[in-house]
């Protein structure tokens, strides 16, 4: 059923039982937000999204409060924006000022905020640095409560996406704050180091501690690709610095997993540039030679041979092999490293082409 409501004397038309912001964003109206992303359950804890609605007192947090027919509701009046940029000072007040040294400059969503509605530390200062920086040990995730701004993100993320509850909120007031567990370090209250955590928070509270200080998102480009450790097909956003991967970020619009990874896809991606890493084929230089096999000498030494090489000598030899012994010989072992796809076409080459049901998938053993 369709509700007709009026945004900033806009007449549009929306889903009964959405949102404000709902409505709004679906007709291409912004409502600025910090708290709210729409994988995780809205709170309505920054009131950025704050907006005026005709005939109520207070100001109301688009992010929750639903629509009705006939409302009317302003999003940019002057009292709405004197609330956000009060609510932003306050915000920076508790934030420390180090945004030509910090981390995530360039995509910290509360810079932003606080460039569009040019605010700044209020005059009556800053609180100041009051959490250790990095003050967990956890080998993946950086922690800076510093410049935590108490959203929440991280909360719903853990619970609502990755189902550990790793994150909570402890004590009142300005004393508030996130904390794993009841105040124990990440890996005691059971993170799996997943990164959810990281990926939704809005600021550089939470960031990535391997690539921490190696570049700003002006500074990398980002290439799309799919994880290679198993056959689910998440994808990403691989972080290039000149010619090396120096992290993983989320990609939103990867149509299997969405902004979750696990913590191999998002931490392992070392093996990229490491030194004993194998780049071509190698074969065994007695196959390269044509000679029967030994093990004594140089014959079993690797060779480094082209992809045509290397894909002669195996059709090669399981066909000599088919035909000396029968297809029975012969058995396949495919790898859950490989899509599903990959696997289906490793069962036809066993049974169609090599004639064996010996097929086995190493998920198995």
């Amino acid at each position: 059923m369709s509700v007709n409501l009026t945004v900033d004397q806009k007449k549009i038309q929306a889903q009964a039982g959405q949102t404000i912001l709902q409505a709004a964003r679906e007709n291409y109206i912004d409502i600025p937000t910090l708290c709210f992303h729409k994988d995780l359950s809205p709170t309505g804890n920054c009131r950025i999204c704050m907006v005026e609605v005709a005939g109520q007192r207070l100001l109301q947090a688009a992010c929750v409060t639903p629509i009705t027919e006939g409302m009317q509701v302003e999003t940019r009046s002057p009292r709405v924006v004197q609330s956000r940029k009060l609510n932003l000072e306050l915000m920076l007040a508790n934030h420390p000022q180090d945004c030509l040294t910090c981390d995530v400059s360039g995509e910290c969503e509360l810079q932003d905020l606080a460039y569009d509605y040019k605010v700044n530390v209020p005059a009556w200062g800053a609180k100041g640095t009051r959490y250790l920086p990095d003050s967990d040990p956890n080998p993946f995730i950086r922690v800076d409560m510093n410049r935590c701004i108490l959203c929440r993100r991280c909360v719903l993320a853990c619970a609502e996406i990755q189902g550990r509850d790793v994150w909570g909120v402890a004590q009142r007031g300005f004393e508030e704050q996130i904390v794993a567990g009841a105040g124990t370090t990440l890996l005691e209250a059971r993170c799996e180091s997943c990164g959810q955590c990281v990926a939704y928070c809005p600021t550089g509270a939470l960031s990535n501690k391997l690539n921490y200080g190696l570049a700003r998102a002006h500074q990398v480009r980002k290439v799309m690709t799919t994880c290679a450790y198993c056959g689910v097909g998440c994808q990403f956003d691989l972080l290039v610095k000149g010619n090396r991967v120096i992290g993983v970020s989320s990609n939103p619009g990867a149509p299997v997993n969405g902004m979750a990874l696990c913590v191999k896809g998002r931490y392992g991606y070392d093996y990229i540039h490491h030194p004993d890493r194998v780049l071509t084929p190698q074969v065994r230089r007695y196959l390269l030679e044509g000679r029967q096999k030994s093990r004594t000498g140089s014959e079993w030494d690797w060779v480094k041979v082209d992809w045509q090489v290397a894909l002669q000598l195996t059709a090669g030899k399981l066909a000599s092999t088919r035909s000396s012994f029968g297809a029975d010989s012969i058995g396949v072992l495919t790898s859950a490293k490989c899509t599903n796809e990959e696997n289906y076409l490793m069962n036809k080459f066993a049974r169609q082409v090599i004639g064996t049901n010996n097929i086995d998938h190493c998920a198995r053993l």
